[in-house]
């Protein structure tokens, strides 16, 4: 149950929800009901109230019933005291002691959490779930929200209506639905799909008291389905607590706190004990059974607990190493042992979580550049679909990976189509889900449509500002559309969100790319590869950069490297780049046909047969073939520039690959269109300046020459083209080069 501005609150029309109860104002909403303050005529008193919400009720009618009868049995005075069931039907309320204080999450939001506090309240939950543990009851959903603090600094623990009995064979499964407890304080168990269990609740406990202790949560800079993928993955023991803390509290919150149930306290008992024994006091043993003589009276002692310390795993999330695996045909572990069925002596079916493969889906997003993100994507989405067709953020999730796709498998219009598609069936199921609006944005991208997209990307970071990939979509198209710094404006805050993503380092050396700050953005990439090592992108945008700043040598490494970690059509791409600066042309041809190969490459991505064919040109024996090429680039090239009729680069290509199979006057023509779009593009006046020498017009490709050189083209580049050739023997062109060299030198 999460508490509400209650300023802000009306109550419902009906104000007298039950006889001689009246409504005075709602305090606060869970999943399934709504809680408000009343006041009780008969008695003069106020009382708490909770019902079912009106979409509930029809649904899950004796979920009231059962969370009254289940809070009732519970004696202990943490545990709000039930009154009464009151109302008919579906109408039916809980009246219940109204708690006043403050939420745990405002306690440790005001600093006020020293040790001993911090202690003081993880004793009394700990002391009050023992009692409903030894019920075969837990709670499921302990969190900093519903656990109350009153002014004496009684704890006082709400909303026990996810409590149920242990199914010690664990035969059911969970859904995202069913998951109401909040992810920071979830046992990575739980989000696997199993049902909660003391264990489950212990973890929450640790988490918490971590939090009380550490001043921040455990992965704060996460949230969502890439905090669950955190807590999923991430199975090395928490960090370690400050050095005030002492070192038995430390391994206690260690251990709460373990990825393994098996190495967590096996009961709250005892963590109540552990927690004693640290503020002095001695071991409480159980009470005997009533047939059972009590043992002779000792004199207290102080026993030294000691908890097992959580094995040492390697740390995945965010050290790059499970990450190579979750797109290497890694599924998430399903934990939950196969339990012979009493009856049947089958075994139980494996859970199904929609968590677990929401998460797994989502990761798979942000890891685009894997051989098998995208198919480990729509895998992942698709199970979830399965079990689930209306969920709109599966749907959601279904096109992006489909956008990513239609980008990795040389755009290819049926996947943008499936994209399309699934991301307006996304909105209808639910607008008011950000991932719904993102994958509107790509695909607006993907069509042209920037503002289109930037417009979806504001409305998705409306929902959710901290929305990873809706950022990226932000930062990206601002990008393209040469709004630099609002680009880095949006940069820099994602940054400050996700410090450990390399995303964010990668559109950062694109934007130092794309205004010529080579050295920064080659900061960029180096820091995004020590962010991720398995980013196939990353090195291949470094031998970009390493290439324009004239280290050709130091480029071919890094795509060495890149290669021996994951083949990938980019970097075989920049190989041949690579390989054709060093007039390398047989290897060049070699790296271009991987590049476009089906097994290893992308076959559909124009740019790959233009570099195969300006390599092929240079090789009299294929000198023929590179016309093919060209034509099959231009052939895939077409339908781009059909959607991006305002794309400099793209007409700008277009006119060069004309050229090189003879076609002039549309060479030219498309050329004009491209300077009259983006004449001050540096990329685009170097094409200008080849398209005009290989037609003859010597003059107008001396001048594009030195417009793309003013505009930062590097000279290397520049002096090492193959076609600039016979430009090279005019004396303009060598007088240009004189001066050039000498105005960088100044």
């Amino acid at each position: 149950m999460e508490l509400l501005d209650s300023l802000r609150q009306t109550p419902p029309q009906d104000d007298t929800i039950s006889g001689h109860y009246e409504v005075r104002r709602l305090l606060g909403e869970g999943g399934f009901g709504h809680v408000f303050e009343a006041w009780d005529a008969k008695l003069c008193r106020s009382v708490a109230l909770k019902r079912l919400k009106p979409q509930a009720d029809v649904l899950h009618p004796e979920k009231l019933i059962n969370e009254a009868r289940l809070a009732a049995s519970l004696k202990h005075a943490a545990f709000v005291r039930i009154f009464a069931i009151e109302g008919q039907g579906t109408s039916q309320s809980i009246v219940m002691e109204l708690v006043e204080g403050q939420t745990l999450g405002q306690f440790m939001h005001s600093g006020k959490a020293d040790l001993q506090g911090a202690l003081d309240i993880a004793y009394q939950i700990a002391d009050a779930m023992d009692e409903a543990h030894a019920m075969d009851l837990v709670h499921g959903d302990l969190k900093p929200s519903n656990l109350m603090l009153e002014a004496s600094g009684k704890v006082r623990i709400l909303d026990f209506g996810l409590a149920r009995h242990i199914d010690p064979q664990a035969t059911q499964t969970t859904t995202l639905c069913d998951l109401q407890g909040t992810i920071a304080y979830m046992a990575p168990e739980r989000l696997m799909g199993r049902l909660p269990d003391t264990r489950g609740d212990v973890y929450a406990l640790g988490a918490m008291l971590y939090e009380m202790l550490a001043g921040q949560r455990h992965f704060a800079h996460l949230n969502g389905l890439a905090l669950a993928a955190a807590h999923m993955q991430a199975t090395e023991p928490w960090p370690d607590l400050l050095d005030s803390v002492p070192p038995a509290i430390n391994a206690l919150v260690r251990a709460m706190t373990a990825h393994d149930p098996a190495e967590r306290p096996r009961t709250m008992r005892d963590v109540r004990e552990a927690i004693g024994a640290q503020r002095g006091e001695p071991l409480t043993l159980a009470m005997p059974v009533a047939d059972e003589p009590p043992a002779k009276e000792e004199p207290p002692t102080t026993v030294s607990i000691h908890l097992p310390l959580p094995r040492k795993r390697t740390l995945k999330w965010g050290a790059g190493v499970a990450l190579l695996a979750v797109l290497a045909g890694w599924q998430l572990p399903n934990i939950i042992p196969a339990v012979k069925s009493f009856v049947t002596g089958e075994k139980a079916p494996a859970p199904y979580s929609e968590m677990a493969s929401m998460a797994a889906g989502m990761e798979a997003l942000r890891v685009f550049d894997r051989d098998t993100s995208q198919a480990q994507a729509i895998e992942q989405f698709s199970t979830v679909l399965k079990h689930n067709p209306s969920s709109a953020a599966a749907t959601a999730g279904l096109s992006i990976a489909y956008s990513q796709r239609y980008v990795g498998n040389g755009r290819d219009e049926t996947w943008l189509q499936r994209a399309d598609a699934s991301a307006q069936q996304a909105l209808s199921l639910d607008n008011q889900l950000a991932l719904t609006h993102v994958a509107q944005a790509w695909v607006h991208e993907l069509k042209g449509r920037p503002d289109a997209a930037l417009s979806a990307s504001a409305s998705a970071l409306n929902l959710d500002p901290q929305n990873l990939l809706a950022l990226v979509g932000k930062a990206r198209v601002l990008m393209a559309t040469k709004q630099f710094n609002l680009s880095q404006s949006t940069i820099d805050s994602a940054q400050h969100l996700y410090p450990q993503e390399r995303l964010f380092q990668l559109l950062q050396g694109m934007v130092h790319y794309r205004q010529g700050n080579y050295k920064d953005a080659e900061n960029a990439f180096r820091k995004a590869i020590e962010l991720d090592p398995q980013s196939s992108n990353a090195y291949a945008y470094l031998n970009a950069v390493l290439l324009r700043l004239d280290r050709n040598d130091e480029a071919l490494r890094v795509l060495q490297q890149g290669l021996q970690i994951q083949p990938h059509w980019e970097l075989y791409n920049n190989l041949g780049t690579s390989l054709f600066a060093k007039a390398d042309y047989l290897g060049a041809v070699e790296a271009f046909k991987n590049a476009v190969s089906s097994s290893k490459g992308s076959p559909n991505t124009y740019l790959l047969w233009a570099n195969l064919a300006d390599a092929q040109r240079w090789i009299p024996a294929q000198a023929a073939m590179s016309k093919d090429s060209y034509r099959r680039a231009i052939s895939l090239l077409t339908p781009v520039l059909q959607r991006r009729q305002d794309n400099a680069t793209f007409h700008s290509q277009m006119a060069l690959y004309r050229a090189y199979i003879g076609e002039t006057q549309e060479a030219l023509a498309r050329l004009k269109h491209a300077l009259e779009i983006s004449g001050d593009v540096a990329d685009v006046q170097f094409r200008a300046a080849l398209t005009h020498e290989l037609i003859g017009n010597h003059g107008e490709a001396l001048a594009a020459l030195q417009q793309a050189a003013k505009l930062g083209y590097p000279l290397n580049l520049i002096e090492t083209a193959p076609d600039l050739l016979n430009l090279r023997r005019d004396a303009r062109y060598q007088q240009f080069i004189i001066n050039l060299k000498r105005d960088r030198k100044t």
